[in-house]
């Protein structure tokens, strides 16, 4: 004898809606591991969302250098996921679009980033001031910003502005332009990557910048192989590895002190190449009575800006 579908549930408890990641697609992203929203509600006839997400307790390339906390600049990387999904799944722009960052703040509450015993379930309040790109779009810039709540209590909050640009117009303004090529960015250079703890980091395979002969200059050399920073193919160098960049060399600067990035805000003037050296530069160094210092660093490709930042945080030992 067999049984019905319907026969077999009969007496079953009602399975409950289970929790998963929004599609990588619409964060641009390849690995599922590496998506932290897990859900959306618009509000506001589009202006406002409500996101959910979680960061894991432990993480390859997001964490402190104890394992104690999170790391400052996942905030912003969630922004930067946020701010595609709400375009992507919200306002129906297609997948295949690009999106141009131009400049992105996050500043944190770094005794709200502590790691506790579970992972990290947080709320993330999206606004966008600017009119929704809804459907398909050439090219637009719109602004959003950011606020990431854990238990109620916010974490962190930033701004971002981007542009939208569809593929025919993409391929227009990249054309002739180099792609992935190699396992560094720029010529080959004979020297070193930095030693990790110079530059904040635990891991060799994390480290993004070779010295120089010059003092406050260092050479922009990321592992175009890397799994986190480049979780997905490219003909330039992502926003994250820039700001990436950033923290390190305030790091640096300070050795053999280090800074936690409790605050960033950067600005990109145009696309940062993969076969041309970006070199990154200190412009200027704050100290303050509280302990915190802030650091200013300028990347340079040839003979051009190409972003500027503003590191500020705390001094910690090396």
């Amino acid at each position: 004898m067999s049984l019905s579908a319907s026969e077999i549930g009969v007496g079953l408890p009602a399975l409950s809606r289970l929790t998963t990641t929004v599609p990588k697609e619409y964060v641009h992203r390849a690995s599922l591991a590496e998506v932290f929203l897990s859900g959306c509600t618009a509000q506001d006839g589009g202006l406002r969302f409500s996101l959910t997400g979680q960061w894991p307790r432990a993480h390859t390339f997001f964490n402190s250098a104890d394992g104690s906390s999170h790391d400052p600049l996942q905030a912003a990387e969630t922004f930067r996921q946020a701010g595609m999904f709400v375009t992507h799944a919200e306002h129906g722009v297609p997948l295949g679009h690009h999106f141009v960052l131009w400049s992105l703040s996050c500043h944190t509450d770094l005794n709200r980033l502590r790691i506790a015993s579970r992972p990290t379930d947080f709320e993330l309040d999206v606004a966008c001031p600017d009119s929704a790109p809804h459907g398909r779009t050439s090219t637009r810039r719109m602004g959003i910003g950011f606020v990431l709540r854990r238990d109620g209590l916010t974490v962190a909050h930033g701004e971002g502005r981007y542009s939208i640009v569809s593929p025919p117009v993409y391929a227009r303004l990249r054309a002739n332009r180099a792609g992935r090529q190699g396992t560094s960015a720029g010529p080959g250079v004979e020297a070193d990557p930095m030693p990790p703890a110079a530059v904040g980091r635990t891991s060799p395979a994390d480290v993004v910048l070779t010295a120089t002969d010059a003092p406050d200059r260092w050479l922009l050399t990321p592992d175009l192989d890397h799994p986190i920073l480049f979780d997905h193919g490219g003909d330039h160098l992502p926003g994250m590895v820039l700001m990436e960049g950033a923290r390190q060399a305030a790091c640096a600067r300070l050795a053999p002190r280090g800074l936690i990035p409790a605050s960033t805000c950067t600005s990109f003037n145009r696309y940062a190449e993969l076969d041309s050296p970006c070199w990154i530069d200190i412009t200027g160094v704050t100290a303050r009575h509280d302990g915190t210092v802030t650091v200013d660093v300028t990347g340079v490709q040839d003979g051009e800006t190409v972003f500027t930042s503003t590191v500020s945080g705390p001094v910690v030992r090396g």
